[in-house]
C-alpha cells in the first residue's frame, strides 16, 4: 500500500516540476506534436507559425494574379546548366506533352498591395518552359493551304532557307506544299524558334 502511494507521490511531483519549468521559461513554446520548440525558430522561419485556419494564406501558394516572376532564360540547349540558377530553360514547349515540357524554378515577387503570410520574393518550382513568339496555328495553315507553293508557310515560321526552296521549286510541284499542310495539321511543322502557339482571345 504504502509502495503505491509513494509511486503517486513521485509521479505528481515530476509532472509539477516539469509543468513549473515550462511556464517559468518564456523562450519555450508547444508545437503541435506536443513538444517543445524554441520561438526564435519560428521567427527565423514564418511557415512554421503558419496557421492554416487564419485569414491569410502563404506568400508561395498565390496563384499567378498575384505574383511577378524573372523571366526565362534560353539556355540554347545547354543541358549542362547551373542547379542553382533559376529560370534557365535549355529546351521550350513546342509540340510536347505538358507531362514532357520542361521544368524549371523561378523567382517570383508578390504584387505590392497583396498581404499574405511569409517571404514575399520566393522560388516558385515546376515552371513550365514555354514562350510565345507570336505565331497563330490558324493563319498559317491558311497561308499552307492558300499559298503553300510559294513558301508562305514557312516565311512565316521563320524557316527562310527551306521556304525559299519551296518557293523556286513552286511547292516540290505540289508534292511539297501538299506534305507541309499534313505537317501542320499533325503537329509537325512548328516555328523555328521553338515556342508555342498563341492562342486567339
Amino acid at each position: 500500500m504504502n509502495d503505491k502511494y509513494s509511486w503517486s507521490v513521485l509521479g505528481c511531483i515530476l509532472v509539477s516540476s516539469l509543468c513549473c519549468h515550462a511556464a517559468m521559461n518564456p523562450n519555450m513554446s508547444r508545437n503541435d506534436g506536443g513538444g517543445l520548440k524554441n520561438d526564435s525558430l519560428l521567427e527565423n522561419d514564418p511557415e512554421l507559425n503558419y496557421v492554416p485556419s487564419g485569414p491569410l494564406v502563404m506568400c508561395s501558394f498565390l496563384p499567378m494574379e498575384f505574383i511577378e516572376c524573372e523571366d526565362l532564360v534560353d539556355l540554347k540547349g545547354n543541358k549542362t546548366r547551373d542547379d542553382a540558377m533559376t529560370g534557365g530553360c535549355s529546351k521550350y514547349g513546342g509540340s510536347y506533352r505538358y507531362e514532357d515540357v520542361e521544368k524549371t524554378t523561378v523567382q517570383c515577387m508578390v504584387l505590392p498591395g497583396i498581404e499574405c503570410h511569409g517571404n514575399r520574393k520566393f522560388n516558385k518550382k515546376g515552371f513550365p518552359c514555354v514562350k510565345y513568339g507570336g505565331y497563330y496555328f490558324l493563319t498559317t495553315l491558311l497561308y499552307s493551304i492558300l499559298l503553300g507553293f510559294l513558301g508562305m508557310d514557312r516565311f512565316c515560321l521563320g524557316q527562310t532557307g527551306t521556304a525559299v526552296g519551296k518557293l523556286l521549286t513552286l511547292g516540290g510541284g505540289g508534292v511539297w506544299w501538299i506534305l507541309d499542310v499534313i505537317l501542320l495539321v499533325t503537329n509537325q511543322l512548328l516555328p523555328e524558334d521553338g515556342s508555342n502557339w498563341n492562342i486567339y482571345v
